[in-house]
């Protein structure tokens, strides 16, 4: 078995793809746009990722641009969690993730570890983990 995140974007996949790829040295694969999709979309959507994904070592997960007749409400349905070995790089990636964004919990030490919970600017949620 296997499971993964699919993120749902209104309009800005490939941004915050781009944000995310160069945060986790990550690649951008299997792009498909809505361009040849026999979907209903206006044409200044068909451009926009109609599905991509973020590999990586250690990262994977699935993306898309959600049609506009698809009301996404920015919420808390999904966190990503990372969980991390290096307490330096917990918190270089707590703090690139939490700007321009929301930090609600701030990267600290806890029973077990550090951990830091924050929605990033494009509506996400991150926890960031580095145990002890």
């Amino acid at each position: 078995m296997k499971i993964q995140a699919y993120l749902a974007f209104n309009g800005n996949c490939q941004e915050a793809l781009n944000f995310y790829a160069n945060l986790f040295s990550a690649d951008i694969k299997n792009k498909q746009t809505y361009e040849d999709k026999k979907i209903d979309v206006p044409s200044s959507y068909r451009g926009k990722l109609q599905h991509a994904e973020l590999k990586g070592k250690g990262v994977h997960f699935m993306a898309y641009d959600a049609s506009p007749d698809t009301p996404l409400n920015n919420g808390n349905q999904i966190n990503m969690s990372v969980d991390l070995d290096n307490l330096d790089d917990g918190k270089q990636l707590f703090n690139d993730l939490s700007s321009g964004g929301q930090v609600h919990h701030e990267f600290r030490e806890r029973e077990w570890g550090h951990f830091g919970r924050c929605t990033d600017r494009f509506g996400i949620g991150w926890m960031v983990n580095v145990d002890k």
